[in-house]
């Protein structure tokens, strides 16, 4: 007879942590990607050289607590939503569960390549999907290996080299900035492959780690694991600030630029404490969470509603970036101010919480998670209402 395959989980029995640390985890990803369409001036880290003492104050923060410490909370936060899926498949196979990340890991690459083509050129859902479709095989990993796994590829991210792009002198290219749609279709086109390829690199680390939590739930148990987690926030944003400063001070223009081969030693250095700084902020705002459970408020609800359709809100996103800054539409990019476009994505995040909570109010998923959930179960689990809590 057929496997049975479990059903996703419902609204009403997710966790507050993981939802709620997705929901600012959007915050930063916003905050970390819009700078780097600033355009018509010098530039490093994707930071204009030529701002406001208010602009070199704002480099430094997002520099310091935003800059490569996102997609490794997303990272992590993605590993852990796979070990649920795992975890409920206790009945299958493994190439029945192999079969359902891999149905999982196309849709995301099939949805990442139009959002890159179409929207946005540094789309991470499809290097998600390619994560997912290698990571399918280390779902069955004893522990030993996945944290040692973890451990060769967080190292791999310390070694010296050009690629961070922290210390970047490269401005806006024609991908992320086309100047047609022609253009920005061939730009993209090129462009995509790569960063699908690439970018499980980079997030390989925090991924595995985030299978390892999973199998224990150590963000939905903070009583029982509260020292790791109290450790790991203490730790990890602490190594994560104080790693990004010799960075985050030249951004500034606090300290002078150092040559080339420095800069390839402090650039790694910035990425790998970020690596760091992600696993932090996650095990940071379980703690809180865990405070915030029982009194949950509309304005925690809101943040862990858009925590729930993050892909739909990380794709609304980047609409507000195509409309924006592309130049054959409203053509920003040249006239906003490191500052202004902090709170240009301040605003979009915010913009995106009340969405999600109507949504949420009303019993309904994103529209693209059902899609994604459609995909992978292979029914329309995603179009039945569910209950609200509370």
């Amino acid at each position: 007879m057929p496997t049975r395959t479990a059903e996703p989980t419902a609204v009403t029995a997710r966790a507050l942590a993981p939802d709620l640390a997705r929901g600012f985890m959007l915050l930063f990803i916003a905050l970390a990607n819009s700078h780097y369409f600033l355009s018509g001036r010098p530039v490093l880290g994707g930071y204009p050289r030529d701002g406001s003492p208010l602009d070199s104050a704002v480099t430094w923060l997002i520099a310091t607590f935003v800059d490569g410490r996102a997609f490794p909370m997303f990272g992590l936060l993605f590993g852990y939503g796979v070990a649920h899926m795992v975890s409920r498949q206790a009945d299958a196979g493994p190439r029945a569960v192999r079969r359902l990340l891999w149905r999982r890991s196309l849709a995301l690459v099939v949805i990442g390549t139009l959002h890159g083509l179409l929207l946005y050129a540094g789309d991470i859902l499809a290097a998600y999907g390619v994560l997912l479709f290698l990571g399918a095989w280390t779902v069955r990993w004893k522990d030993r290996w996945l944290l040692v796994t973890a451990a060769f590829f967080f190292v791999l991210c310390t070694l010296p080299g050009d690629g961070s792009l922290s210390v970047s002198t490269d401005p806006p290219d024609a991908a992320l900035l086309p100047t047609d749609v022609v253009t920005m279709i061939v730009e993209r086109a090129q462009a995509a492959p790569l960063i699908a390829l690439l970018g499980p690199v980079g997030s390989m680390c925090p991924f595995l780690l985030g299978l390892w939590a999973g199998r224990r739930r150590i963000l939905e148990q903070p009583e029982r694991y509260g020292t790791l987690l109290r450790m790991t926030a203490a730790v990890g944003v602490g190594v994560a600030v104080l790693g990004a400063q010799p960075v985050s001070l030249m951004l500034a223009g606090t300290v002078p630029v150092p040559d080339r081969p420095t800069l390839e030693l402090l650039g790694p250095l910035h990425d790998a404490t970020g690596i760091l700084g992600g696993l932090g902020y996650a095990a940071t705002v379980t703690l809180l969470a865990r405070r915030l459970d029982n009194r949950r408020g509309r304005v925690v609800e809101a943040v862990a509603a858009t925590g729930q359709r993050s892909m739909t809100c990380y794709l609304t996103q980047s609409v507000i970036w195509a409309l924006v800054f592309t130049p054959f539409l409203l053509d920003l990019s040249a006239t906003l101010t490191v500052t202004r476009t902090a709170l240009l994505a301040l605003a979009t995040w915010t913009a995106t919480l009340p969405l999600a909570h109507h949504l949420h109010r009303s019993g309904r998923r994103g529209p693209f998670e059902v899609l994604v959930r459609r995909v992978t179960y292979g029914r329309p689990v995603g179009a039945q209402r569910f209950s609200r809590r509370g």
